[in-house]
C-alpha cells in the first residue's frame, strides 16, 4: 500500500457531480470489461447524483482537486436489503455507490474511505453501517470483510445473489 500520496476526504457538494459521474462510470465500465455485463455496468447520471445529495451524505476523497474515491452514506434503506440479516440498533446507515478510481485502485484508498464514512457516521450518531455486496466475481464482499465489515447472510433479489454486510458503531 502506497501511503506517499492519501486523499483527503470531505462531503461532496454540487461542483463534484460530474467527477462522481465520471468515476462511478469509469468503475462500473472496469467491472464490465473485467466480469461482463450485470448489475455492476448501470451506467450513473449527473441527475441521480444531485438527488443523491439532497438524501445522503456523500463522502468523496480526493487527491488535489480530483476526486478518486466516493461512497454515500443515508438513513434510508435501499431496496435490496432485508433487515432481518441485520443486528438491531436504533441508527442505521447504508452505504451504497462506493468507488475508487481504477487507476489508484489496491493503493489502501478504499479502505481509508470506509474509515472515514465510520467517522462520517458516528458523527451522524449512527450505531451501525449496513452494506449490501454482488455474490460474483465482481462483487466486493472479500474486501468490505477485510476491513472488519462482518457478513451478516445473503439472499437473492430480484434474480440478483446478494451478501450483507455491517459494521457496528
Amino acid at each position: 500500500m502506497s501511503t506517499a500520496i492519501q486523499p483527503r476526504f470531505r462531503d461532496a457538494v454540487e461542483d463534484d457531480i460530474p467527477q462522481i459521474v465520471a468515476l462511478l462510470n469509469a468503475t462500473a465500465g472496469a467491472l464490465t470489461a473485467r466480469h461482463g455485463e450485470g448489475h455492476w455496468s448501470t451506467v450513473t447520471t449527473e441527475r441521480g447524483v444531485a438527488l443523491a445529495l439532497r438524501h445522503a451524505r456523500i463522502r468523496v476523497g480526493c487527491v488535489a482537486r480530483r476526486v478518486v474515491t466516493t461512497l454515500r452514506l443515508a438513513p434510508k434503506k435501499p431496496w435490496a436489503i432485508d433487515v432481518a440479516y441485520f443486528t438491531a440498533v436504533a441508527r442505521p446507515l447504508y452505504l451504497t455507490g462506493m468507488a475508487v478510481a481504477v487507476a489508484s485502485q489496491r493503493r489502501g484508498w478504499g479502505r481509508m474511505a470506509l474509515s472515514d464514512a465510520c467517522l462520517s457516521a458516528r458523527d451522524w450518531s449512527a450505531n451501525a453501517i449496513r452494506l449490501d455486496a454482488y455474490e460474483a466475481q465482481a462483487g466486493a464482499g472479500g474486501f468490505y470483510a477485510a476491513c472488519g465489515f462482518l457478513e451478516r447472510g445473503g439472499r437473492e433479489y430480484r434474480g440478483v445473489p446478494l451478501l450483507y454486510y455491517e459494521y457496528l458503531l
